[in-house]
């Protein structure tokens, strides 16, 4: 078993590990879609948008959701990207939603971090911002040096600094697990599949869990 796939294999032993199940929780299966497209202005800068479809069972009251995200990226070291976006967010169970986002990514080999900061203004709350932290690991493990194929697995908590509701919760309110694939088509499109966990911790009452194929199409030129 060559390094990589040695690698791959550990990360996604703790992922599964770190996402087992509630002892009581309230689940559901989604299907995500997540394409974006890409524009290089030069070697480190670029602007990126970027489209999610969320689809759920409204029988379950749990509604589709949609958004509209545009990026900026700056290259600012060798392994270090600095991020800022705007996001439109409609939501068919609920009110819609705007959020500012700025982020920090890093590249170590095949390891990933990335640290998100997002203020959240929902629709309906009276200009109230909502501030909430992500922070993600994971690992980018190709099969081989040759391979268009890419292993790819992240685990990322959500940590509500100021909920959006003044009576919301807030600490570490949500979990994000995702394993799956990547393949380069060609240098400029990759394809994607994978499959997400989310669980939102509830206090008193099931956790919430979804479970979604995720289908990614990123083109970049």
């Amino acid at each position: 078993m060559t390094l990589s796939r040695s690698a791959a294999l550990a990360l996604a032993a703790s992922t599964i590990a770190i996402a087992q199940p509630a002892l009581a929780t309230d689940e559901d299966v989604e299907l995500w879609f997540g394409p974006s497209i890409e524009k290089r202005l030069d070697e480190n800068t670029s602007v990126e948008l970027q489209t999610a479809q969320r689809f759920r069972d409204s029988e379950r009251r749990r509604g589709d959701t949609f958004y509209f995200r545009g990026w900026v990226h700056q290259k600012v070291a060798g392994n270090v990207t600095i991020s800022a976006a705007a996001e439109q967010r409609f939501n068919s169970d609920g009110a819609d939603e705007i959020r500012i986002i700025q982020q920090i990514g890093t590249k170590h080999g095949y390891l990933r971090t990335r640290l998100r900061l997002e203020e959240r203004f929902e629709e309906g709350e009276d200009g109230r911002a909502g501030v909430r932290l992500r922070p993600r690991l994971g690992l980018r493990v190709p099969f081989s040096e040759t391979s268009p194929v890419t292993a790819a697995i992240d685990g990322e908590l959500f940590w509500t600094l100021r909920s959006t509701d003044p009576g919301g919760s807030t600490g570490f309110t949500d979990i994000e697990t995702r394993i799956g694939f990547s393949y380069d088509v060609s240098d400029d499109v990759t394809v994607g599949l994978k499959y997400v966990r989310g669980q939102s911790f509830r206090s008193g009452r099931e956790d919430k869990v979804g479970h979604a194929p995720l289908i990614e199409l990123d083109i970049v030129f």
